[in-house]
């Protein structure tokens, strides 16, 4: 059995979670996220404390196993905390603006980068140059932010790009004079 999987999840008061066959429905302050488990993956709620288990002993069921708690968890968290994600960017004349439903960005191109909001989603630009990105599903989270930071990802020669808070560029050195 995953060593993951075995872990109990323990539930916020402030949030319902509900299993309707195999679906289960997490709902809290900042939103409501449901997921579709398999047949073979049980829930058990338990005064507030979730448990994963197996109906099946199978290496494929097995390998499930600490996903799906992984997953619950994630949902857990994500509707009673949520989840943020900081983006630097770094470079002359780099940087952003929310407009509507979308972020305007400045990143060296001929041309302004529009990138649509999901409505999940809460975008905050401090200072131009820092995106603030607020969301209680992790995984549109990540998607949005590794979609908003492949339009200029960080170079090794000069740093330029946009990088997460907190990531080191390891620098190359440049062509020797001779």
């Amino acid at each position: 059995m995953s060593r993951i999987g075995k872990l109990p999840i323990p539930v916020p008061k402030d949030v319902n979670v509900e299993q309707t066959g195999s679906e289960l429905n997490v709902k809290g302050k900042f939103g409501a996220l449901n997921l579709t488990i398999p047949d073979t993956i049980v829930v058990i709620n338990n005064d507030n404390v979730l448990e994963v288990s197996l109906k099946k002993n199978t290496r494929n069921v097995r390998a499930l196993h600490g996903l799906y708690r992984t997953l619950i968890n994630n949902m857990v968290v994500g509707v009673s905390e949520q989840f943020t994600v900081v983006l630097e960017l770094k470079g002359v004349g780099y940087r952003a603006v929310v407009q509507g439903k979308e972020i305007v960005l400045n990143l060296g191109y001929s041309h302004q980068v529009k990138i649509e909001i999901p409505e999940t989603i809460s975008v905050e630009v401090v200072q131009n140059t820092t995106v603030n990105l607020k969301s209680c599903d992790k995984e549109l989270l990540g998607l949005f932010a590794a979609n908003i930071r492949s339009w200029r990802r960080p170079e090794p020669y000069k740093g330029k790009g946009i990088l997460y808070k907190g990531e080191q560029i390891v620098r190359k050195a440049g062509k020797s004079a001779k």
